[in-house]
């Protein structure tokens, strides 16, 4: 596919004023402020808004999309690292079936959109690897799995995710902090701010599977520089049985976790996915405690 890197990178309207053409994730976070705040971001490069025609098909979505009850937190798992990479197509050069996930962040109590909130995905290829930690995640499988070996990290709780953790907030991960990457590579990973409806979008591949753990997505919300929501998504098995028929992903066998027996997995976690032209749709809608009153 060989997408731009910098494609659909996203700046705030306070740095587009400043003549600056791409920010990192930190100065982004730290540009956004409030999530209430109605201002919009500005866009550079293709794909990262959201035309009056499609917000009016993802709003009829998201009707069954979940409510405005608070989203379970989840570990962010051994992979995540701040990439850096503010862009809503995350593709780079990794071959699957093509996914666009939508995703709305609203206030679980007063259940209004959250504007200007950072939402971060993360997550595996087809053959079950991580970008800036290929060597860790490689490995496990069988018949054809990736790296040839090892077996990775599961991504399994050690314990409910800690706080406090870089950037403070809840939903550290694993009790061991931040990956340091190990490569250079930053393929399906990204970060986007919500709309004034409280909607970020990206597109990415179905993502694979590795050792111990079901198909899966990780996802943070950043609200006022802070990890608000730590969490994953997850996929109907039936869809993941009809992606994983073709390939790529044939080629990585003896899948040995589904839903059923995943130790995260819970079924509000579950995008609501359709047929979407030449790939899948999936929405979701995220209850976050802005105030931190556990309502």
């Amino acid at each position: 596919m060989g997408h731009d890197h910098h494609e659909g990178q996203r700046v705030s309207r306070r740095a587009a004023l400043a003549g600056i053409s791409s920010i990192g994730l930190g100065a982004l976070l730290a540009a956004c402020g409030s999530p209430k705040s109605s201002t919009a971001t500005t866009t550079t490069g293709a794909t990262a808004s959201i035309s009056p025609s499609t917000t009016e098909d993802l709003t009829a979505l998201f009707a069954g999309a979940g409510t405005c009850s608070l989203s379970p937190q989840a570990t962010q798992g051994p992979y995540y690292f701040d990439a850096d990479k503010i862009r809503s197509d995350i593709r780079e050069d990794r071959e699957g079936v093509k996914l666009r996930i939508a995703i709305r962040v609203q206030d679980s109590e007063a259940c209004g959109p959250l504007a200007n909130a950072v939402v971060e995905i993360w997550h595996c290829d087809a053959a079950g690897l991580y970008s800036g930690a290929e060597s860790l995640s490689s490995g496990g499988g069988g018949g054809g799995g990736p790296g040839g070996g090892g077996t990775p990290p599961s991504g399994a709780p050690t314990g409910a995710p800690p706080s406090g953790g870089p950037g403070g907030g809840s939903g550290g991960g694993d009790g061991g902090g931040d990956l340091t990457p190990t490569d250079d590579k930053r393929y399906l990973r990204g970060a986007q701010v919500t709309n004034s409806d409280g909607i970020a979008q990206f597109t990415t591949i179905w993502p694979g599977w590795y050792v111990s753990r079901t198909v899966h997505i990780h996802a943070m919300v950043h609200i006022d520089n802070e990890r608000t929501l730590t969490t994953q998504l997850m996929m109907d098995e039936s869809l993941n049985s009809k992606v994983f028929a073709q390939q790529p992903y044939a080629k990585h066998t003896n899948r040995d976790t589904f839903n059923d027996g995943d130790s995260i997995y819970k079924e509000s976690m579950l995008l609501k996915i359709t047929e979407d032209a030449d790939g899948y749709l999936g929405v979701i809608t995220f209850g976050v405690d802005p105030d931190k009153d556990g309502k």
